[in-house]
């Protein structure tokens, strides 16, 4: 099997490259310099070239808050970005994961958010998100829209190394008011490799359980084996550019395994980096 990753030097990406060729797939990587998703013509040449069996999409406008302030670089990248790699994909008939987001929900529920639920993001950022599962699913007949939340991982700046980080700080304040479901790049990847025993459609690939940032933080110090003066506080009280939904727990049908357990995972892997 072939398979084409876009923004495959991120965080996410490095992780399902090295985990697909373990399994004996045919991985081509791609980056800005190789594949700009915004350049149509670039876009239909290059997975018309590499002829993939399936093209997973990670390349995206991450950056919540930078969002805000860069909504039309957003919507070129995460909105008409997707649409060219979608129309290249069913141009060779593969079929296409595209990685979305928690954030694509309002935060409003106070039971986990069901695949079938609509969404009606907040911010810029899952807007965009959100307009790119269209995106998808209007340009290509063969889809997975894979929506997580909270990744962390080894190749890439995210909570738990934030965290580790301060662990000499006097004082680590961190917002206890949104829940929602810390999830490691491995098992979204491991995720994803179920995929394609499934039906097309959309799926919730995230941590099992879930836990406000704060409890994350708590956990990520009690399994690093570290006394910090962590102390919670509220959305208020730690004001950014972009509103957060205060609860975007997702329900995975047990694609993944507690977050817990994955964490002590990662901690483990992180340790023999």
């Amino acid at each position: 099997m072939k398979l084409l990753v876009t923004g495959a030097y991120g965080m996410l990406g490095q992780d399902i490259c090295k985990t697909f060729e373990n399994l004996g797939w045919i991985v081509t990587a791609t980056d800005y310099d190789s594949l700009d998703i915004t350049n149509e013509k670039m876009t239909n040449s290059v997975i018309e070239d590499v002829y993939p069996d399936v093209v997973v999409h990670c390349a995206a406008f991450t950056d919540v808050d930078k969002i805000e302030d860069a909504p039309e670089t957003a919507i070129n990248i995460n909105v008409y970005g997707t649409k060219n790699v979608a129309k290249a994909t069913q141009a060779v008939n593969a079929a296409m994961v595209y990685i979305s987001t928690d954030y694509v929900f309002d935060g409003e529920k106070t039971t986990p958010y069901l695949t079938t639920d609509k969404p009606n993001p907040i911010n810029m950022y899952g807007k965009t998100k959100y307009h790119g599962e269209l995106m998808t699913i209007q340009n290509c007949q063969k889809f997975y829209i894979a929506r997580t939340s909270w990744l962390y991982g080894l190749h890439g700046k995210n909570f738990v190394e934030t965290m580790l980080s301060l662990k000499d700080k006097e004082l680590i304040q961190v917002v206890d008011d949104q829940i929602g479901c810390p999830t490691w790049t491995m098992e979204l990847v491991m995720g994803i490799s179920k995929l394609f025993n499934q039906p097309y459609g959309i799926y919730h690939i995230c941590g099992s359980g879930s836990c406000s940032w704060y409890e994350f933080a708590k956990e990520i110090f009690k399994q690093s084996g570290l006394e910090v003066n962590l102390k919670p506080c509220t959305t208020e009280e730690f004001p950014r550019k972009a509103t957060r939904p205060k609860y975007s727990v997702m329900e995975n049908g047990g694609l993944t395994r507690p977050w817990q357990e994955a964490l002590s995972d990662y901690l483990k892997l992180r340790g023999k980096a």
